[in-house]
């Protein structure tokens, strides 16, 4: 029997990051527990994996993390209010076909023995899906926020999840998943998936990090960085959270673990004394952390 991989969490990239397999720079990534427990029972059911949490709460740097502890390659499919399912498995250029086939015709009216015949394979381009089900190896695929799409999409995707095969309608090829790719689904929970799609999915829930879970984030992207500054950082951070979330009546954006990452880097490129003397007396850089005017108003000073 194939032993099947298994993701830890534990085999990460350098602090301060380095480069994958596709030249991307990625950072250590620090799952918990129960989220390391749903990506292997995904594995070992061969379903995919729903993930919904606050923006910015690190879904979409799953992916990455679970191909680079695995040593495989990835394919991301950003989904978009215009996308439809066959987008993820090919796109058919029937264009450039029906341009070759009006040269071919002419031309074979006037040099028939030297005209090749048309493949109409090779106007297919495949999409992420379809790159992962026709690889030799197991491959990790994202689709990242599959809620921005139209309500009709997952239900599109429903036999291509469940059964791991699709039909090129083009050239009546079939294409079966050689090595069921480990697929991750984000959602920011703009809108409600289907049942049915629902059903074909494990689900998991990514929590706002703890006070210790930043800390360890923020070591991880910014090694060697003074205890101090970290920990008096995510104190005004988590104190302006707290405070947003109290006000926030009318569902307004809250700051994200990605926005902390984004202001602590800009903290860094000023003294550690001066920035411990501004977090003492202010908000410094408030246009990194505040994305509304109104809460430029009540946070911003």
């Amino acid at each position: 029997m194939k032993q099947l991989k298994r993701y830890t969490g534990k085999v990460r990239p350098k602090e301060g990051g380095e480069k994958d397999r596709q030249g991307q720079l990625i950072f250590p990534y620090l799952p918990s527990d129960e989220l390391v427990e749903a990506v292997n029972l995904a594995i070992y059911l061969k379903r995919p994996l729903l993930l919904k949490g606050v923006p910015g709460c690190g879904k979409t740097e799953l992916a990455i993390a679970v191909a680079y502890e695995l040593n495989l390659p990835y394919h991301i499919w950003p989904i978009k209010s215009i996308t439809n399912a066959r987008d993820g498995l090919y796109f058919y250029d029937a264009v450039a076909r029906l341009r070759d086939a009006q040269l071919t015709s002419y031309n074979r009216l006037n040099l028939p023995s030297e005209v090749p015949e048309i493949n109409p394979s090779s106007y297919i381009k495949w999409g992420p899906l379809g790159e992962a089900f026709r690889s030799e190896i197991q491959t990790v695929v994202l689709i990242d926020e599959i809620d921005k799409a139209d309500l009709d999409f997952p239900n599109d995707l429903l036999m291509e999840l469940d059964r791991k095969w699709f039909r090129v309608e083009e050239t009546g090829e079939r294409v079966t998943a050689k090595e069921p790719p480990i697929i991750i689904i984000t959602s920011n929970n703009e809108k409600e998936l289907p049942d049915a799609f629902l059903r074909r999915c494990l689900f998991h829930y990514i929590e706002f990090p703890q006070e210790k879970e930043l800390q360890a984030i923020i070591n991880s992207r910014f090694p060697q960085t003074p205890e101090r500054l970290v920990n008096k950082a995510i104190e005004k951070f988590l104190d302006l959270r707290k405070a947003m979330e109290k006000k926030n009546n009318y569902g307004a954006k809250i700051v994200s673990t990605s926005e902390l990452i984004d202001w602590f880097q800009v903290l860094k490129l000023s003294p550690e004394a001066t920035i411990l003397a501004k977090l003492e007396e202010t908000l410094p850089y408030p246009g990194v952390l505040l994305k509304s005017r109104e809460h430029h108003r009540l946070y911003g000073k």
